[in-house]
């Protein structure tokens, strides 16, 4: 019964904000970057999802964000947070319903087997980077059972930091997306992939557990801009930042350390 009073109202919003959101990025309207945060915010009001972030990101531009990559609750958690856009996997694309909604967002779709989409993939990064938003990448390529970070691959990076083209190499910055507890209840590490979505899960039924569930309690950590040039030297810290942010945040050091 909670799964359908949530889904029935995320429909209805949902029904009404494709079109608007449509002719935004039509017409190159403002209101293009900020409809998808006011859905985000919607949907995870919806589920009941609480999210605490600690640090801030930076004001420099252009900016990726790298970050682990545990759930598809990952995008709206970070999509709530300010405008920004995403670099997806191809196959995303073709998801019914979930293609329409990525594209909508603005994501860059990235083909890993096709060498003749460099130029188109990198001059739509180079767009969303010069609108001034940051940009997302989940470095690691996949998700995991959000107990780990997993290694970051560099070449994801090195190609979405290097379509800005011509201009400044953009900053980056690590995240860590945490996700703490039930209810303020803390999950602990066998309830944690309850909320993770990896490996060979299918979509629909992850979806429907956690709306019965509800009420999410996540962690949004943000590391210091990373400092290196190289791109494995990039890769290497931004990968060993999120996997301390993590750890902190999963353990509790880290609410313990600032007294919350």
């Amino acid at each position: 019964m909670r799964a359908i009073l949530v889904l029935v109202p995320v429909v209805i919003v949902t029904l009404v904000g494709i079109p608007l959101q449509w002719l935004s990025i039509r017409l190159k309207l403002p209101s293009r970057r900020w409809i998808p945060v006011l859905y985000h915010r919607f949907l995870l009001r919806m589920i009941g999802t609480r999210i605490r972030v600690v640090g801030a990101v930076t004001a420099t531009r252009p900016l990726i964000l790298v970050s682990n990559h545990v759930s598809w609750l990952d995008i709206p958690v970070l999509g709530a947070l300010a405008p920004l856009g995403f670099v997806a996997k191809s196959e995303v694309a073709s998801w019914a319903g979930v293609g329409l909604l990525a594209r909508l967002q603005r994501t860059v779709f990235v083909d890993r087997n096709s060498r003749s989409a460099t130029g188109r993939v990198n001059r739509e990064i180079a767009e969303r980077l010069a609108e001034g938003d940051p940009v997302v990448l989940f470095a690691e390529g996949t998700s995991s059972d959000g107990n780990r970070v997993l290694p970051f691959r560099s070449a994801l990076l090195g190609a979405t930091r290097q379509a800005f083209g011509e201009g400044p190499p953009a900053s980056v910055q690590p995240l860590a997306i945490a996700y703490v507890g039930f209810g303020g209840i803390p999950m602990g590490r066998p309830r944690r992939p309850q909320v993770a979505w990896y490996g060979d899960m299918d979509l629909a039924p992850h979806l429907f557990a956690l709306l019965r569930r509800g009420a999410v309690d996540v962690e949004v950590h943000v590391g210091a801009p990373v400092e290196a040039s190289e791109r494995k030297a990039i890769t290497l810290a931004a990968e060993r930042a999120s996997r301390a942010m993590l750890a902190g945040a999963l353990t509790g050091r880290t609410r313990a350390a600032q007294g919350s």
